[in-house]
């Protein structure tokens, strides 16, 4: 605020009272000199207003003059900056670095909070804030910690933020090929068979269609299901076969003649 007063010439305002002029001074000349004074005291006084939040607004917008105005807002902020070294210092020693955040992100509000420090005039060397960053790192990145930890060759703050925005990098990519490599295992899966038995395959030549069963007797064996180019029963099998089957007709042609003769005599009784 001090340095906009200064761009628009109104910071002499924050240290000048009303103007005290001597009884020499001539009515026009005073009231011209006066009404001049009031005019950028206003100005100085509502530009510091402006810049002000609510709730401090209405506490100091009743003020007449600016000197007033800013002695008032001097001794409030100066009485706060008394106890914001011990603030500053404590957020510093209580700030840690966690894992949900970019890393980077978090160092940058580190050296933010070492630059408050700074101001405040609590000197940190180089070499000490190199070792604070390191010791707050997350713990996923212990061993890159411990690395840096046994590392002798002393190190620059740049080249600490540099180191730590690679390793970053390294890290995101390491972690999207396990995330690339989990999704394609879980989509081989979703494509396999959901039956694991294997189907049976056709005893058939491939590609052509399977011939139908035989439905009747075959003429070597007499058994039902194959054509006798197919049978496995030996020739002389087939004769005994035939043979049997003479003698068995023969009986046969006995027996119906036997029957035929009982019909015709004996009628009655059969």
């Amino acid at each position: 605020m001090f340095f906009y007063l200064n761009t628009l010439s109104l910071h002499k305002f924050i240290k000048e009272d009303v103007p005290v002029l001597s009884e020499l001074t001539l009515e026009n000349e005073r009231y011209i000199v006066t009404e001049a004074w009031k005019h950028s005291d206003f100005l100085c006084k509502n530009y510091i207003l402006s810049g002000l939040e609510d709730d401090p607004y209405n506490i100091y917008s009743n003020v007449k003059i600016s000197k007033e105005l800013w002695d008032a807002l001097e001794k409030k902020y100066k009485i706060e900056d008394a106890g914001l070294k011990k603030f500053v210092a404590t957020k510093f020693l209580d700030y840690k670095i966690v894992d949900n955040k970019h890393v980077i992100t978090q160092v940058q509000e580190l050296q933010v909070i070492i630059h408050d420090l700074l101001v405040e005039g609590l000197f940190i060397n180089e070499a000490f804030q190199v070792a604070a960053m390191i010791e707050k790192l997350p713990p996923l990145w212990r061993d890159f910690k411990n690395y840096l930890k046994h590392s002798r060759k002393e190190m620059k703050l740049e080249n600490l933020i540099v180191r730590l925005r690679i390793e970053e990098h390294n890290k995101a990519a390491e972690k999207k090929t396990r995330e690339n490599s989990i999704i394609m295992g879980a989509n081989i899966v979703e494509t396999a068979p959901t039956n694991p038995k294997k189907r049976k395959k056709s005893s058939g030549p491939k590609n052509y269609p399977s011939k139908k069963k035989f439905k009747r007797n075959c003429h070597n064996c007499g058994k039902l299901g194959h054509k006798a180019a197919e049978c496995c029963v030996s020739k002389k099998e087939k004769k005994k076969g035939q043979a049997n089957m003479v003698e068995t007709n023969d009986d046969v042609d006995d027996l119906y003649a036997m029957l035929s003769d009982n019909l015709v005599e004996n009628s009655k009784e059969w």
